[in-house]
């Protein structure tokens, strides 16, 4: 069983587990956006490539 006692530290610890998780969180979600613009400019190429021919 985990043990969450953490004493005088607790404090300290769970910040850097909350800090650690939003960190995770944002640089996530800031990979996902720039997937979703990088798709959408490629889908942009494409069309306009196919529409040239």
């Amino acid at each position: 069983m985990l043990d969450f006692d953490m004493g005088k530290y607790g404090f300290y610890v769970w910040t850097c587990y909350g800090a650690t998780l939003l960190s995770l969180a944002g640089l996530i979600g800031l990979t996902l956006r720039a997937h979703a613009q990088r798709k959408a400019a490629l889908k942009a190429l494409q069309d306009a490539t196919e529409s040239q021919t």
